[in-house]
């Protein structure tokens, strides 16, 4: 079942990396006592993710912020490695909390698994935008096939 307005996110554990070492991070103490938005993309460094998502919501950072919500998380079926590079490529600094879902077990909890193996892309994520009080999701917007509109960093914050 897809996650839905209203439902609390499921726990589970996602990958990033620092300088040091790669981390673990739970889902419960992401999401506890914050406002998150949470955005996923097919692929790093894909086309449309590496032009248009990433950077919106790395320009859109402060406003999001101005609205209330506590941190901006990028959510991709890479490794945490390639998480790394991607953010680093892109400038992300202090702005972009990036999360590695390497098997894609935490989108296909949230029922939001894409299957590209068609593309030679193997099992990914929708391109998809949640907003996340205490936990909730109170804004649940997933993309249509190929389409990047409802996702994108300035139509998640016409939201908040």
């Amino acid at each position: 079942m897809t996650i839905q307005i209203g439902d609390t996110l499921p726990s589970g554990k996602l990958k990033t990396a620092t300088a040091e070492a790669i981390g673990e991070t739970s889902t419960d103490e992401l999401f506890k006592g914050k406002t998150v938005v949470l955005f996923a993309v097919p692929g790093a460094f894909t086309p449309t993710c590496d032009a248009k998502h990433l950077p919106g919501y790395i320009e859109q950072a402060a406003a999001l912020r101005a609205k209330g919500v506590d941190t901006i998380a990028c959510l991709s079926v890479n490794d945490a490695f390639v998480m790394k590079a991607w953010g680093k490529s892109a400038g992300i600094g202090q702005d972009v909390l990036m999360l590695a879902d390497g098997n894609g077990d935490y989108v296909k909890a949230l029922g939001l698994e894409l299957d590209a193996t068609g593309f030679g892309m193997g099992k990914r994520s929708q391109r998809f935008a949640l907003v996340v009080k205490d936990g909730v999701a109170t804004q649940v917007c997933v993309e249509s096939g190929g389409e990047f509109k409802v996702s994108a960093a300035e139509a998640v914050l016409a939201l908040i």
